[in-house]
């Protein structure tokens, strides 16, 4: 059955889109790539990997979506009635529903970093930590934080709460209410934060490695992250375009709206290297490994610590995470909102309910896994260790994979085609460059991510 609902204005669905994208990627995965990458090397390959390779499949998955206005695998079945390619589809909707499970979690810890920051509890040397150094205090902070029993626990349901009542006002009081206020914001505090960087001594220093590439530090290796951090960053395989495309009005311009997109996600990225490496640079930090939860959770902290007024930019930090990471639960949960209403035909209270309930037994176990559940392993991994892994390394690459062959080989010839003309736009002229993508080069090109990956 064809959704009915759509997003009320252009700049809703761009906000929306854009949000479903920037997130927790693009804050912390993207510096410490780029770091251990060659900066600036990186930074030249992973803009052209978004715009060569992630523009033809975004626009692939918004084709599948609002060509069939229906959720990520219900969309594979309208086009495919008779076969098994509805599997890809709901490969995606289970990969997404695994990251969203320890996405919480993550959430829940931006929460309760912002709220130490308003109190100033942050900047606060615990009894018993080391206060040698402030790397060893802020690294005693976290590790304190997330082996706790309790307190990440109380965060990550406060962030499910949040998640469940955003998503329970549906998709324009709800999903596009929310990015409307929530992506400028984000976009605000970026900016702010970037202004001050370049107000730090060794300002010049961290922009040079970020901004001037040494052609040297380019390899097979550094390629294959930044295709790796291309497809992550704009949620290409997650059945979040697919599900947000199934809103898209029937004459929203697929490839305009893929360019904006997948420009306002690299600004961000972009954005969050002119903050992080002058930082490093200027306060003695440049040969720390900006890895992560370390990164957000001691590095940063670190560095507003020799700031005045630290626990407002510490605060305004955390509320700028927080907004990335609720803008990505909340089209994680989507997409499996989408898939119970669309084929269990009930309401979306109901759907949301049944998604976002269990989440408070899953996320439950992977915030544990840091603490009292640590000795449980999977494969030499604590839970949400092993759910990260085999969600982002291994079922998101085959999603994306299956659905570029999918939308080459197996869908009528003229779909995709038609979806790009949109009524006779200009678009349609890149038509073959994006079938010649989409067919060949991005399914071959991610299969080497999924090998590098799978063979570390």
């Amino acid at each position: 059955m064809a959704k009915k609902i759509q997003f009320g204005s252009r700049i809703g669905l761009i906000a929306a889109t854009v949000g479903s994208a920037v997130g927790l990627g693009n804050i912390w995965r993207f510096p410490a790539e780029a770091q251990a990458n060659g900066g600036a090397a990186f930074l030249l390959l992973y803009v052209a990997c978004v715009f060569l390779l992630g523009i033809p499949v975004m626009v692939a998955e918004f084709a599948l979506g609002r060509g069939t206005r229906s959720d990520a695998a219900g969309a594979f079945r309208i086009l495919s009635q008779r076969s098994r390619w509805w599997i890809t589809g709901a490969l995606a909707i289970l990969a997404s529903y695994l990251i969203l499970s320890f996405y919480m979690v993550v959430a829940g810890w931006t929460l309760e970093y912002f709220w130490q920051s308003l109190t100033g509890a942050l900047y606060d040397i615990p009894e018993g930590a080391s206060s040698d150094t402030a790397s060893a205090t802020f690294q005693h902070k976290m590790g304190e934080y997330i082996t706790d029993s309790w307190r990440p626990l109380i965060a990550t349901f406060a962030m499910i709460g949040i998640n469940l009542f955003i998503l329970m006002r549906g998709v324009r009081k709800g999903i596009e209410k929310m990015s409307n206020f929530m992506m400028p914001l984000l976009f605000l505090l970026l900016v702010a934060f970037a202004c001050v960087a370049m107000t730090f001594p060794n300002a010049s220093e961290g922009l040079a490695f970020f901004l001037k590439p040494d052609f040297s530090k380019i390899t097979p290796t550094v390629a294959v992250n930044a295709l790796g951090q291309a497809f992550f960053s704009l949620s290409l395989g997650m059945g979040i375009l697919i599900t947000y495309a199934g809103y898209f009005p029937k004459d929203t311009r697929l490839v305009k709206t893929a360019v904006t997109v997948s420009a306002l996600d690299l600004l961000v990225a972009v954005l969050m290297g002119f903050i992080i490496f002058p930082a490093v640079m200027s306060f003695g930090l440049a040969g720390e490994s900006l890895q992560g939860a370390t990164l957000v959770f001691v590095t940063l902290p670190e560095v507003f610590a020799q700031l005045p007024a630290s626990s407002l930019w510490s605060a305004l930090f955390f509320l700028l995470l927080m907004v990335a990471a609720l803008t990505s639960t909340i089209s994680l949960g989507e997409v499996s909102v989408a898939f119970v209403q669309e084929h269990f035909k009930t309401t979306r209270r109901k759907a949301c309910l049944w998604v976002l309930l269990p989440l408070f037994f899953l996320s439950s176990l992977c915030s544990l896994s840091q603490g009292p559940l640590s000795h449980i392993s999977i494969l030499g991994m604590n839970i949400f260790d092993f759910l990260d892994n085999m969600a982002t390394n291994i079922m998101l690459p085959v999603a994306a994979i299956l659905t570029c062959v999918f939308l080459g080989w197996a869908t009528p010839r003229d779909f995709l085609k038609k979806q790009l003309e949109n009524g006779g736009t200009i678009a349609a002229k890149s038509f073959p460059l994006i079938l010649f993508i989409i067919r060949f080069a991005a399914p071959v090109l991610i299969a080497l991510i999924l090998m590098a990956k799978i063979l570390g």
